[in-house]
């Protein structure tokens, strides 16, 4: 079953303001990576790892409002639990 979210194109000039941004944490960095890895690719889901930094990063209250949009974008597309 293929996923039908993408990163938008306002989500993902946030992703790439945050990637750019010398003062940003290595969570909001990994979460914006990879909200921009899947910009127009809806067979792309996010890792364990970067929905981790994603969930690390909207939790944080000093992450500006790029982070927190690119971050939103990669929970959005974390592939759900297999079944058992």
């Amino acid at each position: 079953m293929t996923k039908k979210e993408v990163t938008s194109t306002p989500a993902a000039s946030s992703a790439s303001r945050t990637l750019s941004s010398p003062s940003t944490g290595k969570a909001s960095k990994s979460a914006a990576g990879s909200a921009l890895s899947q910009h127009n690719a809806p067979e792309k889901t996010t890792s364990s790892a970067a929905a981790t930094a994603a969930s690390k990063t909207l939790r944080d209250g000093r992450t500006s409002k790029d982070s927190k949009s690119a971050a939103g974008s990669a929970l959005t597309q974390k592939a759900p639990p297999k079944q058992k």
